[in-house]
């Protein structure tokens, strides 16, 4: 079984920076594909925020174009996400997909459970 692991969510300023960290770790990956963050804030449906192909080929949201910075790590199976000028709208549950091939199974979509992004004005 996959799991995903986030990790470096809080509470920071507008203006401020904050670096997401995921992990996926299983000892059956054959291949990782997409990685990702989706964020869901309050009332609202979940939504991408950026996504990192394999080789490194990446996309984002209009909204954090500029501000935020996807990256991977292949060795280590963890993808970035490092936030910058950060503002209230980035608030939220960030969450961390994978597209994963497992020994056991084709590939699909792994998420992981959430790490809360809150930005005071």
């Amino acid at each position: 079984q996959v799991q995903l692991e986030e990790a470096g969510g809080g509470l920071v300023q507008a203006g401020g920076s904050l670096r997401l960290s995921c992990v996926a770790s299983s000892s059956t990956i054959f291949r990782i594909n997409h990685m990702g963050w989706y964020r869901q804030a309050p009332g609202k449906q979940r939504e991408l925020v950026a996504r990192i192909s394999s080789d490194g080929v990446t996309n984002y949201a209009d909204s954090v174009k500029g501000r935020f910075t996807i990256s991977r790590d292949n060795a280590r199976d963890t993808v970035y996400l490092q936030m910058a000028y950060l503002k209230p709208e980035d608030t939220g549950v960030y969450y961390c997909n994978g597209m994963i091939r497992t020994a056991i199974h084709n590939t699909r979509d792994y998420w992981g459970q959430g790490t809360q992004v809150t930005v005071s004005s």
